[in-house]
């Protein structure tokens, strides 16, 4: 194959951009998905102000409890949400301190992708060192409210 030929083999790459849009209203949340500003996908769901298991929440740290190695997370429930040290998970301080750059510079956001990891023992530690009251984290429901209970957290996001 001469080196013409070859030029005219080529294959193009298409990147294609995918944006995920959310809006979220009193009595219902759409979200819908677009590749190259084209819908590929739209959800709309009733909001019924019920704490399901896989939801998630920007919370903020209300109570450190060093005796229990826990925190109460405040996630709009009436009840504080319960999060204990070993259910923060390997990317905690990642994601911690990810959202703390993103809050700090909301016209600058860096891709995650580029985000610098940070070091985290989920095995071994105190609740004191990787928390502080106010602090804002993203958090799962592991477990829905029951009683006089708010519902049970974990650091380690995932997705279905």
């Amino acid at each position: 194959m001469s080196e013409e030929q070859q030029q005219e083999v080529a294959v193009e790459v298409k990147t294609v951009t995918r944006d995920l849009v959310i809006n979220s209203h009193a009595s219902e949340v759409d979200i819908a998905l677009l590749e190259d500003n084209s819908l590929v996908e739209l959800h709309r769901e009733k909001t019924n102000n019920q704490f399901a298991v896989g939801d998630v929440y920007l919370g903020r740290v209300k109570k450190i409890l060093p005796g229990l190695n826990a925190a109460f997370v405040d996630v709009g429930y009436p009840k504080e949400a319960f999060l204990h040290y070993q259910d923060l998970g390997p990317q905690f301080m990642s994601l911690k301190k990810y959202i703390k750059q993103v809050r700090a510079n909301r016209k600058k956001l860096a891709p995650f992708a580029k985000a610098q990891f940070v070091p985290f023992d989920e095995k071994q530690g105190n609740i004191s060192t990787a928390l502080e009251q106010g602090d804002e984290i993203i958090v799962q429901v592991t477990k829905e409210p029951i009683s006089t209970k708010g519902p049970r957290l974990t650091g380690e996001i995932s997705f279905a």
